[in-house]
């Protein structure tokens, strides 16, 4: 079998074993058609991974990954799967999370390439990892808030409200980052000290956005609740810092019509007007390699917020030994 060039996905054949980084990745049914309108074919889903990989591989490395498997396309149904599928490679890292029932279950983990190429083969569309490494689970390194717009409200709204989100954090001297969710909203993520537990990290989102929906409440509303909540409204959703919840990662496709990416914006970007269907499989590789990694920040040492000195007392837990 001719090999490919370099980096490139075949669009000819339908099952290919590629040997990446000393390690052999099977490809299958690489002609399928995941977005038939678009012309995209499940090999071009796993192109653009590879295409993205090294700016989206050090967000997801060394994170549990939860699998949204689509395996007719990102219309067709889907389905979720936490523990990592038997058998596998003997190369697919796995991280052990305890669960409340008392059940271990063993996450995959994408720590590189052929990781990554493997996980997408299995019909994974949008990439969901936890929000804690897997050296410590319980321990955030970031906190973030879900901006999604209700019922009758609109993604202007929603970018308005991120907006006010950005303008709250940075007046505590936080340094808030921005993405579109590639779905219907826009998230906002702020790198922190990892110390604070998962509860405590909730605790404060919690606490930020109820504040700010009462500060706004033609715009926002903070009530988890779908029953109770108000029309045209955004919900800031703190809640997906709860245990276990997980948002579609940086440079995750979403099951969409467009095949629309969640993507890094800048905030000038935000306040211009930027729209979920302005980024898309099709352009943000080549963003990306004129921008660069604009949420390179998320990764950085320095400039990571001590949430601990937002938390109550009571609150607090003590950091992690080095």
């Amino acid at each position: 079998m001719p090999r490919p060039p370099r980096g490139q996905i075949p669009t000819d054949i339908h099952t290919l074993v590629l040997t990446v980084a000393g390690r052999e990745v099977r490809l299958t049914n690489l002609r399928k058609p995941f977005w038939p309108e678009l012309g995209i074919t499940k090999g071009g889903l796993i192109q653009y991974y590879a295409d993205v990989a090294p700016v989206l591989l050090p967000h997801i490395r060394n994170r549990a990954m939860v699998m949204k498997r689509y395996p007719h396309g990102a219309a067709g149904p889907h389905f979720f799967m936490k523990r990592a599928p038997a058998p596998r490679p003997s190369w697919i890292r796995t991280c052990a999370i305890e669960h409340e029932s008392g059940n271990v279950i063993d996450f995959p983990v994408i720590d590189d390439l052929p990781s990554l190429l493997w996980v997408i083969n299995l019909g994974c569309i949008d990439l969901n990892q936890w929000y804690a490494t897997c050296d410590d689970v319980d321990r955030p390194d970031y906190v973030h808030f879900d901006l999604d717009p209700g019922r009758g409200a609109s993604f202007e709204q929603v970018r308005r409200a991120a907006l006010i989100v950005a303008d709250a954090l940075e007046a505590l001297g936080m340094k808030p980052l921005v993405k579109t969710s590639g779905s219907k909203g826009i998230h906002v993520y702020v790198p922190i000290v990892r110390g604070p537990v998962q509860k405590a990290v909730w605790t404060f989102a919690k606490a930020l956005a109820v504040q700010l929906a009462a500060r706004h409440p033609a715009l926002m509303t903070s009530e988890y609740r779908v029953a109770r909540r108000p029309a045209g409204r955004v919900l800031v959703d703190y809640n997906q810092n709860r245990w276990g919840a997980t948002l579609a990662s940086v440079y995750s496709v979403r099951p969409t019509p467009l095949a629309t990416v969640s993507t890094p914006l800048t905030w000038a970007e935000v306040a211009d007007g930027a729209r979920t269907e302005d980024f898309t499989i099709g352009n943000v590789p080549a963003r990306v390699a004129e921008r660069g990694d604009l949420w390179k920040p998320l990764l950085a040492a320095r400039g990571r917020t001590d949430l601990d000195e937002f938390l109550q007392p009571t609150s607090r837990a003590a950091r992690p030994r080095a």
